[in-house]
């Protein structure tokens, strides 16, 4: 496969065959003016008027204020608001309907204070009101499922060097109940909810930082995990976990991002062995979050990769998941703590959006064009 790189002022063009892939920024494709300390982003239609909105999460370490950015309708975001009336130290933010109302509502996970949910009226005006987990936990992140398969969204809680928690939804937003999963000491910075052996029941994976073992965790079917399952070198420093077929053999792959080593895929099979890997980014840069998506709209996830200190980049799937060509996304060294992908312009392409700690929190343009010869 025949790779051109071509870097021409804010441009990214790659052409690969017949195909030309392009992420495109500029000083208007900000969120905000301001450097501050983001950790996460959260993305989708929060003022239900059909376009894509983003929650931006401050307050890495230090409170911080939190802040939604309304979509003008052609992926310019002009207007700010305020989330609540005070700072708070979020490390993690998701966007989903918790009261079950059908508008989306906001979850922040904090760094050593409680946890809350905002609750919409619909028109993207917020109101905190519950709060959910154990109060002053380390939280690093926080993942949203319908982990009891009872039509509600369940949060879970990642809390490194705590218990982490299972958070059940009472239905109307608030949470009442909580199981914890995992060991006390473990350092889990990231888990992803997934049915990895295909017996209906939504199983864990656990990404663990400080030469602790990830594992994944099987779900028997009453939120009991009593089978794990290990996979990696039993010491990474693994900071981001995603899952997804990668390379279409019917079985959910897991795809790590890790700091100071290589990032992996780990194949999944029908023994749940995850030993047959690849490693598709062979850098020892510091990976602090991992998205997938199609990006350039051929059936297959590719991999985007949030690096601190070296530049984030793209790995675009050949479609086997065996081939990945790279795409430095700019040239700058950011600290990016949190990266994911959506349609924010409503032309059918997932764009990429950056947490920048410290540095201005950016977008890009995906302008994938098929070209014909």
């Amino acid at each position: 496969m025949k790779i051109k790189l071509i870097i021409i002022f804010s441009f990214l063009i790659t052409t690969v065959n017949a195909q030309s892939i392009e992420f495109f920024t500029s000083g208007r494709l900000i969120l905000g003016t301001h450097k501050e300390r983001t950790a996460s982003v959260g993305v989708g239609d929060i003022d239900n008027d059909g376009d894509a909105d983003i929650l931006v999460a401050n307050g890495r370490h230090w409170p911080g204020q939190n802040r939604v950015f309304v979509n003008n309708g052609r992926g310019v975001f002009t207007v700010s608001k305020e989330l609540g009336f005070e700072s708070e130290t979020t490390y993690s933010t998701e966007l989903a309907d918790f009261d079950g109302d059908g508008d989306l509502d906001i979850a922040v996970g904090n760094d050593m204070a409680p946890n809350y949910i905002f609750i919409n009226d619909g028109k993207g005006n917020f109101e905190r009101a519950s709060s959910f987990g154990v109060a002053y936990a380390p939280t690093r992140n926080i993942v949203v499922a319908d982990i009891d398969q009872d039509g509600d969204n369940d949060i879970l809680i990642t809390n490194r060097g705590k218990e982490n928690e299972i958070c059940l939804n009472n239905g109307d937003g608030t949470f009442s109940k909580s199981i914890g999963f995992g060991n006390k000491e473990d350092s889990t910075i990231d888990v992803e909810v997934a049915d990895m052996n295909g017996d209906g029941n939504l199983d864990l994976i656990l990404a663990n930082r400080d030469d602790q073992p990830n594992m994944v965790y099987l779900n028997e079917g009453n939120l009991k995990f009593t089978k794990k399952i290990p996979y990696g070198t039993g010491k990474d420093i693994t900071r981001s976990v995603a899952i997804s077929d990668i390379d279409k053999d019917g079985f959910l792959d897991i795809v790590t991002a890790n700091i100071g080593e290589p990032n992996v895929i780990y194949f999944g099979d029908k023994k749940q062995s995850y030993q047959r890997k690849m490693e598709f980014d062979s850098s020892l840069d510091k990976s602090y979050a991992i998205s997938l998506g199609d990006l350039d709209n051929d059936g297959d996830m590719d991999i985007i990769i949030a690096n601190v200190q070296k530049p984030n980049a793209v790995f675009i799937n050949s479609g086997n998941g065996n081939n990945w060509e790279r795409i430095q996304l700019a040239k700058e060294n950011f600290n990016t703590y949190d990266i994911t992908v959506f349609d924010l312009n409503g032309d059918g392409k997932l764009d990429i959006i950056e947490s920048n700690s410290d540095e201005i929190n950016r977008y890009y343009f995906n302008r994938f064009t098929t070209k014909f010869p």
